[in-house]
């Protein structure tokens, strides 16, 4: 049976400072249509469980600030374990590592910032105006191309998902909202989960087939401590721009704002784009 998301990013003490988890195949990152373990586990939840192995492992209590991951290598649907390090800790910051892999395997690499908030300055230019959520209908993606860690995820596109070219001359960003479909308050780790729930923006600009890629590395930076008070009903609405597409490279950023506009957390992301074959004769 699929694991449900809340087990997905369980994360047990293993006895030797290190924690483990059991990576399912229902968050492959393989199309719905292609068996899962043709697919490895989706980036959105290997980051997830890194921040919080890092928290849970190293006893942090302050706010994410900034996670950095890297995605070195496919990790089989297996248990997989996290080995969190305390690089420096403070009364306002700390800074902390984790590895994590199966075997003497690594398959991801993470830093995290984790720091107090504390009254100052403040400058909101992001803050957002969407159209209100429950306008909008739920648009599943569809199976040819869609992800089996989709189906733990709610989206609702703003002007439509906007696929295959029909962004084609024009700036190639999207507008979504989304949420986990448990619709559990929004936290952390679903922040980040999320942060990675979207197709590549640059799918907007080509037409089909897809140009598939890989993940190399994530930042996320979160602008606000995530409390369940920032969304009750989980949800949060993404933007996402392509920056750059070419030698065989994209640059994607994205913006997530609470359901009242304010700015919640940056990301950008490195892919590596896959080879694909020419015409035949």
């Amino acid at each position: 049976m699929t694991q449900t998301l809340a087990e997905a990013l369980s994360l047990t003490d293993d006895g030797e400072g290190g924690l483990t988890a059991r990576l399912d195949g229902g968050f492959s990152n393989a199309p719905q249509s292609a068996p899962q373990d043709r697919g490895a586990p989706f980036g959105g939840l290997m980051a997830a469980l890194a921040a919080g192995a890092m928290r849970r492992g190293l006893g942090l209590e302050t706010p994410l600030q900034s996670l950095t991951i890297q995605y070195l290598a496919a990790a089989r649907f297996d248990d997989v374990r996290f080995a969190p390090t305390l690089n420096r800790g403070g009364r306002n910051v700390a800074y902390a590592s984790v590895s994590a892999g199966q075997g003497d395997r690594l398959a991801i690499q993470a830093l995290g910032t984790y720091g107090r908030d504390v009254d100052g300055p403040v400058l909101t230019p992001l803050t957002a105006s969407p159209p209100p959520v429950e306008g909008l209908e739920s648009t599943p993606l569809d199976t040819g191309f869609g992800p089996w860690f989709t189906r733990h995820i709610e989206h609702r596109f703003v002007a439509g998902p906007k696929l295959f070219g029909q962004n084609a001359g024009r700036t190639p960003e999207l507008g979504c909202w989304m949420r986990t479909i448990d619709a559990a308050p929004l936290d952390e780790a679903r922040l980040l989960f999320l942060l990675d729930g979207l197709y590549p923006t640059y799918f907007t600009a080509f037409p089909a087939p897809p140009v598939i890629s890989a993940s190399i590395d994530l930042r996320a930076d979160l602008l606000t401590a995530i409390t369940p008070d920032v969304s009750p009903k989980g949800w949060a609405y993404f933007h996402f721009t392509s920056r750059d597409v070419g030698g065989g490279w994209a640059v994607e950023d994205g913006v997530a704002h609470a359901p009242d506009g304010r700015p919640i957390a940056l990301v950008r992301q490195r892919r590596k784009l896959m080879p694909t074959r020419g015409p035949t004769s």
